[in-house]
């Protein structure tokens, strides 16, 4: 199955938030291959999770967020089995529905109609679009998105039994405007380029075992810098705006220092401004290099200023939590 998403996978469409550096440990990697490509990313969630409120009977409403359970006591495995036993229901009947609200059971009274028009507002995995940030040569692992997905219906990183990543071709570029994020249309045989699976969403992004032969935006490992070592100045970014070939794009680093872990940019490349307006959805993870060294990832944009972005240094994105 083919499926398209412009979604960047986390509301991080806010002001920089500046967090307390770390030590830098010992048994952290000293270099990577930083790659750029545009991935299409899925987490199976292995249950059936609702989307939106939705009124399923008289007064009765399911939850963004809830996790359908059973139906009169039969368990809903998955789409296809919440249809086979809403089908099985009299006409003009209801039945119990259990679902897990916030951790707690809770029944609602479910028409079979309602039932059957439920397919529109659940589904059963979290799917968008990142970037990939590097391959570790040593350990066959990568890391991605340089934050953690969240999911709208839960407001939170949602609970995966399994989840892969895979190569997604960019169709299509909304731009950014001040006010108004724009975002990568992308799209993914299902299936098929698979990269590699997904084993943790940690707080500084996915990660799991490479399974690919793709080569990234460099051929070779680079040397990490350390967060103290990033400096104000030029500096570029390497990321994928059309088809699935990874270019380089002109930045300026306009804020880095010993204080903070985080550091903020501007896009510079009169390019990349013309093609997607400075930042957009879909660019979390975009491999930062300075001085031929691997210094961070797009992690943020400024909303009113889609030019400006902010950054995780890679030695950080390593670690996978502060």
């Amino acid at each position: 199955m083919r499926w398209i998403s412009r979604r960047l996978l986390s509301p991080v469409l806010l002001l920089l938030v500046l967090m307390p550096a770390a030590a830098v440990s010992a048994e952290e990697p000293k270099s990577l291959i930083p790659m750029g490509h545009s991935i299409g990313i899925h987490l199976d969630l292995g249950r059936v999770m609702v989307t939106d409120d939705v009124m399923v009977g008289s007064g009765n409403w399911l939850r963004a967020g809830d996790f359908v359970k059973t139906i009169d006591g039969n368990t809903v495995a998955g789409t296809d089995s919440l249809l086979k036993l809403a089908g099985k229901m009299p006409d003009g009947s209801e039945a119990d529905l259990t679902v897990d609200r916030d951790g707690e059971p809770v029944t609602v009274q479910a028409g079979k109609k309602e039932l059957e028009n439920l397919p529109a507002f659940i589904r059963e995995r979290t799917e968008g679009v990142g970037t990939l940030s590097y391959i570790d040569p040593k350990t066959g692992e990568y890391g991605a998105l340089g934050h953690q997905i969240v999911d709208r219906a839960l407001d939170g990183p949602p609970p995966f039994t399994g989840g892969s990543i895979h190569l997604a071709e960019v169709e299509h570029i909304r731009k950014s405007e001040p006010g108004v994020p724009g975002y990568k249309i992308s799209s993914v045989e299902s299936g098929t380029k698979l990269l590699g699976n997904i084993r943790e969403n940690d707080v500084y992004g996915i990660f799991g075992k490479w399974t690919s032969s793709l080569t990234g935006a460099f051929p070779e490992p680079l040397e990490l810098m350390r967060s103290d070592e990033v400096r104000e100045g030029d500096a570029e970014i390497y990321t994928t705006v059309e088809g699935v070939t990874i270019e380089k794009f002109s930045i300026r680093i306009t804020s880095a220092g010993k204080d903070s872990e985080a550091f903020r940019f501007t896009v510079t490349d009169r390019r990349l401004i013309e093609k997607t307006g400075g930042i957009l959805q879909g660019m979390s993870g975009s491999p930062i290099i300075q001085d031929g060294r691997f210094a961070g990832v797009v992690t943020h944009m400024f909303v009113e200023e889609p030019m400006k972005g902010a950054g995780l240094p890679v030695v950080e994105m390593t670690k996978k939590k502060p």
